[in-house]
C-alpha cells in the first residue's frame, strides 16, 4: 500500500463483463457484480487492462489504458473515476473525479453510487460516503470490489476489525483478488497482529510474484517490526523486478534513517528525484528529504525541501497540493518553535483553499483544520484561553460533520491543553481517545505518565513511540530521537 491519493480515496469497484452498442450499455448485474457502462467494447478492454494494473498498484502504467478508454468513449464515467484514482497529483485527481461526477447520469445506478462514494470521500464527508457504501453493499454483496471499498472506508476510520471483515469477504468471493490481500495485511498490521499480516502479505506475493508491490508491502511490515536489514532486502527485491518502482526507494530511505545511516538515506532520496516518473513521485522524494532533515533537527533544510515540493505543485497550480505543503511547513516551523511563522504558513494555506474553486465541503474541512492549527499554535505560545477557544470551534464543526477522525483530533487538542495545564490525569484520559496512528500522541502519553511518576507506563509509551517505524512522516521525525532517549531513561 502506498500513501497518496490512490489510498486516501476509496478505489474504483467495477466488475468484468462486456457490452457493445451505439449508446451506453451496462452489463447485466445478474452475476451480482457492479456493472460497467460503456458504448465501446474496445474502451472496456482498455479499462480492464488499466484496472488490473491499478489493482496491483502499478498506477503509472495504468494511466495510458484509462486514457485510451476515455479516448474511445469520452462519456465512460467509470473510466474517469479509475483515471482519477490512479492520478499522480491532487489536481489531476480532482479534474477527473469532477468529470466522473458530470458523467454519472450516463452510468448505471451502481456506478453512480461508486462515484458518489469517491466524491464524498474526497470531500471528507464520511456520512455521505457511508450511506452510498451501505446501498452498494446491499445491492452488490457478492462483488469483491464493493467489499473492498467498504473495507477501505473502515480502514480510513481506523476500525480495523470491520476493515478486516470486509477484506476477508472480498478474498472469499474472489480468492485470486490480490489487492484485497495487500490491504488485509495492512489492516492486520495496524491492529498489531503481525503474524496474520505476514501471512496475508505472503499470500499476496504468491498471487503476483513477478510484481514489485508484494515485496514492498512485506518490507513495510518488516520496517514497522524494526527488522530493518530484512526490510531493505525486500525493498531491493521490488526494485530488482522494476527499477522504476520509486516507492521502494522511499521505504529504503526510512530503513536507512532508522539504522542511523542518514547520508545513505539522503542518497536514496536523491536517486528517487532523478528517476521520478511524474510529479507525484518527485514531490514524494522532496517530502522524504524534509522528513529526513526534520529527523536530524535540521529544520531550515526541511523547509527548503518543502519549498522544492511546493514549486512542483505551483507550476501546475495544484491548489490542494500547495495548501498541503504549506501545512507541512507550518508544522515544521511549529516544531522549531517559530510560532509566528508557522501561523503565517497555516493562514496562507487556509486562504488559498478559501479563494479557490475547490468544493464547499473541502473549504469547510479547511476551516475546521484551521481551528485545529490555531489551537496548536496557541498551545505552543502558552495562550491556553485561545487554544481552548479554537478547540471548541473545532469540536463543534467536527461534530456537525460527524467525522470520527476529527473527533480524535479534538481529543488530541484537549490532551495537549491538559498537559500544558499539568492536569496529567485529564491529559491521559483525552490522549487515549486521540489518533492511535499518530506517534506524537504516544509520546505525549509517555510525558503524562512520566510527570505522574509512573515510569513503567511512561517507558511503555515512549518505547511504542520510538519504535513506530513508519514510512517517512513528520510526526515521527519530530519525536523519534526524543522518544528513544526517554524510553532508555525510564527503563533505567
Amino acid at each position: 500500500m502506498k500513501h497518496g491519493i490512490l489510498l486516501t480515496i476509496v478505489m474504483l469497484a467495477a466488475a468484468a463483463s462486456s457490452a457493445t452498442g451505439a449508446s451506453p450499455v451496462a452489463e447485466s448485474s445478474d452475476s451480482g457484480k457492479l456493472p460497467i457502462t460503456t458504448k465501446s467494447d474496445d474502451a472496456r478492454k482498455e479499462f480492464l487492462q488499466g484496472r488490473d494494473l491499478a489493482d496491483r498498484l502499478l498506477a503509472p502504467a495504468s494511466l495510458q489504458h484509462f486514457d485510451k478508454a476515455l479516448a474511445l468513449d469520452p462519456e465512460f464515467a467509470s473510466a474517469e473515476l479509475a483515471r482519477a484514482n490512479a492520478s499522480p497529483t491532487a489536481k489531476e485527481f480532482q479534474d477527473h473525479l469532477k468529470r466522473a461526477v458530470e458523467l454519472s447520469d450516463k452510468a448505471s445506478e451502481g456506478e453512480k453510487l461508486m462515484i458518489a462514494v469517491n466524491e464524498a470521500g474526497a470531500n471528507g464527508n464520511v456520512t455521505k460516503q457511508k450511506e452510498a457504501l451501505d446501498k452498494l453493499i446491499a445491492e452488490f454483496p457478492n462483488d469483491e470490489r464493493v467489499q473492498f471499498a467498504m473495507g477501505g472506508y473502515y480502514f480510513g476510520q481506523q476500525d480495523y476489525t470491520q476493515a478486516i471483515e470486509h477484506y476477508k469477504k472480498a478474498t472469499d468471493i474472489a480468492p485470486t483478488y490480490s489487492a484485497a490481500y495487500n490491504i488485509l495485511g495492512y489492516s492486520y498490521r495496524q491492529a498489531g497482529d503481525y503474524n496474520d499480516a505476514e501471512q496475508a502479505f505472503k499470500k499476496y506475493t504468491e498471487l503476483i510474484p513477478n510484481d514489485p508491490n508484494p515485496y514492498d508491502s512485506y518490507a513495510e511490515l518488516l520496517l514497522r517490526m524494526g527488522r530493518f536489514d530484512e526490510s531493505t532486502i525486500q525493498y531491493r527485491k521490488a526494485l530488482a523486478i522494476d527499477p522504476s518502482f520509486n516507492p521502494s526507494r522511499f521505504g529504503i530511505s526510512a530503513a536507512l534513517t532508522y539504522m542511523g545511516k542518514a547520508d545513505e538515506a539522503q542518497s536514496e532520496l536523491q536517486t528517487m528525484v532523478k528517476r521520478a516518473a511524474n510529479d507525484g513521485q518527485l514531490r514524494t522524494a522532496y517530502f522524504g528529504m524534509a522528513v529526513l532533515a526534520s529527523d536530524r533537527g535540521k529544520f531550515d533544510d526541511a523547509l527548503k525541501a518543502m519549498d522544492k515540493e511546493y514549486t512542483v505543485a505551483e507550476k501546475k497550480n495544484d491548489i490542494t497540493s500547495m495548501s498541503q505543503d504549506l501545512q507541512a511547513k507550518g508544522n515544521i516551523l511549529a516544531e522549531a518553535q517559530r510560532y509566528d511563522a508557522a501561523q503565517q504558513a497555516f493562514e496562507q494555506s487556509f486562504r488559498m483553499v478559501q479563494d479557490s474553486s475547490l468544493s464547499p465541503e473541502l473549504k469547510q474541512n479547511a476551516q475546521r483544520l484551521h481551528h485545529f492549527n490555531m489551537s496548536a499554535i496557541a498551545i505552543g505560545k502558552k495562550d491556553l484561553a485561545g487554544a481552548k477557544m479554537h478547540a471548541a470551534e473545532f469540536r463543534e464543526a467536527a461534530e456537525a460533520s460527524n467525522n470520527p477522525l476529527q473527533m480524535k483530533q479534538w481529543h488530541e487538542l484537549m490532551g495537549r491543553i491538559a498537559l500544558a495545564e499539568k492536569d496529567y490525569d485529564k491529559a491521559i484520559e483525552e490522549l487515549q481517545q486521540a489518533n492511535e496512528q499518530n506517534p506524537r500522541n504516544l509520546f505525549r502519553l509517555g510525558e503524562a505518565y512520566e510527570a505522574k511518576g509512573d515510569h513503567a507506563k511512561a517507558h511503555d509509551f515512549f518505547q511504542q513511540a520510538a519504535t513506530f517505524n513508519p514510512l517517512p512522516q513528520l510526526n515521527f521525525a519530530f519525536i523519534r530521537a526524543k522518544a528513544q532517549k526517554m524510553a532508555a531513561a525510564n527503563k533505567a
